[in-house]
């Protein structure tokens, strides 16, 4: 997968003279995201959420680049969430929580309509270390995935030429973050089913 996506922007940068205008920015914001679930056999160790959602942050570097009346937009975004879960084992109860640190690639394409932009494209999630393990067993962070993909669509506006603001729907392209794994007789699998709603102030330079 990053194979594909360094081709992708190495030819991006290789056209760049050929575009009319590139700017580049900073960008900030909150995000709301369903929590993952964990898909568990039968059996006395369970993983369930205590919410549908969780709110995060993200932040990072964009680039525009605009030709005509469309424009490519790559970014480079940190982000970060955090979900708890009620987690039992031997017929104990406790809540833990689990952090998500990732870096996310999207890579944009759109088009201005008036003082709106529309825009979509892949984005890379590549996972930064392995969340904490919610049951104590060496087999638990083989589950997860170093990378996914998954896609970003939205719409934005600039104000002043300057401040850009964004509203964005996220989803994965997979539906697990890794492989099945066997712990005390169980089967956990984490599913990727993700769906995420992106709020974003950015400043373009």
């Amino acid at each position: 997968m990053m194979k594909k996506l360094s081709v992708i922007l190495f030819v991006l940068l290789l056209s760049i003279p050929t575009f009319s205008q590139i700017n580049f920015g900073i960008k900030a914001g909150a995000e709301s995201t369903t929590v993952p679930t964990y898909d568990v056999t039968s059996g006395t160790s369970n993983i369930e959420a205590l919410k549908d959602a969780s709110w995060g942050f993200h932040g990072g570097l964009f680039m525009r680049i605009k030709l005509l009346a469309l424009y490519v937009q790559p970014e480079v975004v940190f982000a970060s969430n955090t979900f708890d879960y009620n987690v039992t084992t031997s017929s104990v109860t406790e809540v833990k929580s689990q952090k998500f640190n990732r870096l996310s690639i999207p890579l944009l394409v759109g088009a201005k309509l008036g003082p709106i932009r529309i825009n979509a494209g892949p984005a890379a999630a590549i996972q930064i270390g392995s969340p904490e393990a919610l049951i104590n067993d060496p087999n638990f962070d083989q589950m997860y995935k170093g990378a996914v993909w998954g896609f970003q669509a939205g719409i934005g506006m600039d104000l002043l030429k300057k401040l850009t603001i964004d509203l964005r729907y996220a989803g994965g392209l997979g539906d697990a973050l890794g492989s099945s794994v066997a712990i005390g007789g169980q089967t956990f699998q984490l599913d990727y089913g993700q769906k995420s709603f992106l709020v974003s102030l950015g400043w373009m330079f």
